[in-house]
């Protein structure tokens, strides 16, 4: 028999970490506005990277670039509200900002936004 340590560890995908586990047994995040499609954005380094998990510095890696709530889960292939519960972590620590959809270049084009507006009428 092997030992009872290995039930811990798959062939095919390696060491399994519990969700739970992840977010020390919580399953609902402080920051109560998160959804789906809630954008997320690095507020600035993290002051104290030794006290973050795997996880938490994996988000604050992606998050250069604002990115959904959804989408950070899809990249990290953990459950929404495990995401949601680290991500509501960071945002208390002030790792990262959450809120609506962060802009990062201008528009000027007119005809690329009738376009738009033309596009979604006709829908």
């Amino acid at each position: 028999m092997s030992g009872e340590a290995d039930w811990w560890f798959d062939e095919a995908a390696g060491p399994l970490v519990r969700p739970y586990a992840m977010t020390r047994g919580r399953t609902r995040p402080n920051a109560p506005n998160l959804n789906l499609v809630t954008q997320v954005r690095v507020a600035r380094q993290p002051s104290d990277p030794s006290t973050l998990s795997p996880e938490h510095l994996q988000i604050i890696e992606l998050c250069t670039v604002p990115l959904s709530v959804a989408e950070v889960a899809a990249y990290l292939n953990v459950p929404l509200v495990v995401v949601k519960v680290l991500i509501s972590d960071l945002i208390e620590r002030g790792d990262v900002q959450a809120g609506a959809l962060f802009q990062t270049t201008e528009i000027n084009d007119t005809k690329l936004l009738q376009a738009v507006l033309d596009g979604i009428r006709r829908i």
